[in-house]
């Protein structure tokens, strides 16, 4: 006869877990411990060894060519993919030996493919797991109304819609709300702007990023573009074969100090003008302002003001603050100082 206390007992261990982690609002921390994954007849792990922690709130880039089990060690998480060895702890509580079905309804996913359901309207997807939950009806329609303004998808216009009625990028962001709709403490991104357009991921991303400010969860978020990586990340991954961690560091530390080949061969060309892009004017020597110069905000990076620099033709461009005052003015100089003098720390807390 099967050992009833025991399952009750584990039942109540895993909603006592969840039921704690959908409590916090915001992230919670993750630690990887010696994971693995070994997929049968193959004769290397598709994982090898993999441990990483990572702080609540942070938000994770893993960066690698296809093949290098960047997406195989993600799933690991929620178990969409068992691991063969290892331990992870979401909150300090192993979840490996929880329900797994259970686990993923409070972890967030959204993927490249968007994965919403055609016959289902917009309002109906994003209300999926809530209902799972046993939201009651009021419960939900708030929380979907909510989390469509949030993604800035008008709910009197997109809730009745079918995902085919919205073009990709608005697919795209109702992806994202029906990942949040139970106000997961954990989020999981694998390529979720990759099928875009250029002009609408980099609308995706600012919006990610204004979002991520407000709600503070702990990401893991996939990619193969290294750009996107330094953009969004608190810290990069940069991962080769069998999920093997080259580096794992703010997007500063790695563009300033590559630590092989291998990284620098992500990083590529340009490397100083991506790290301006990751520092303020504000941090930046500036001179007295000059009469007539262009002007520039004070919070934008150096990379835009060199931008100016170059488009105006002008020697030096003055720096103004949110009330519109000048605090002063920057040149090509300037800016070549900030790297010089401080490679790398310069964007310590950035992001």
């Amino acid at each position: 006869m099967p050992d009833l206390t025991t399952d009750t007992q584990k039942v109540s261990t895993d909603t006592g877990f969840l039921s704690a982690i959908a409590q916090k609002q915001r992230g919670v921390g993750i630690e990887l411990r010696g994971v693995s994954k070994v997929y049968p007849g193959q004769d290397a792990p598709a994982v090898e060894d993999f441990s990483m922690q990572i702080d609540p709130g942070e938000l994770i880039m893993f960066v690698g060519p296809s093949g290098c089990g960047k997406t195989t060690t993600m799933k690991m998480i929620n178990r969409i993919i068992e691991p063969t060895g290892g331990s992870i702890r979401i909150d300090g509580t192993d979840i490996l030996s929880m329900n797994p079905n259970q686990l993923r309804r409070h972890i967030g996913y959204v993927i490249q493919q968007i994965g919403l359901f055609p016959h289902l309207t917009i309002a109906e997807n994003i209300g999926v797991v809530p209902r799972l939950l046993g939201w009651s009806k009021a419960k939900t329609a708030e929380r979907v109304d909510e989390l469509l303004q949030t993604v800035q998808l008008d709910p009197g216009q997109f809730a009745k819609r079918y995902p085919k009625q919205l073009s990709g990028g608005q697919q795209q962001r109702a992806g994202v709300a029906r990942a949040l709709a139970a106000d997961p403490s954990v989020m999981l991104m694998d390529e979720p702007f990759g099928a875009t357009d250029p002009i609408t991921r980099e609308k995706l991303q600012a919006e990610f990023l204004r979002l991520q400010a407000d709600i503070g969860k702990t990401i893991i978020f996939v990619t193969h573009d290294f750009d996107e990586a330094i953009k969004l990340g608190d810290r990069i991954a940069v991962l080769s074969d069998r999920s093997h961690i080259e580096q794992f560091d703010t997007p500063a530390h790695i563009l300033a100090n590559p630590a092989n080949e291998y990284v620098a061969s992500f990083i590529g060309h340009g490397a100083a003008l991506k790290r301006l892009a990751l520092i303020p004017v504000s941090e930046a020597q500036l001179r007295p302002a000059s009469d007539g110069a262009p002007q520039i905000d004070l919070d934008v990076s150096l990379r835009d003001a060199l931008d100016l620099l170059m488009v105006t033709g002008a020697p030096v461009v003055n720096v103004v603050d949110a009330d519109g005052r000048v605090r002063g003015s920057i040149d090509s100089a300037g800016i070549s100082a900030v790297l010089t003098d401080a490679p790398g720390a310069a964007a310590e807390g950035v992001h």
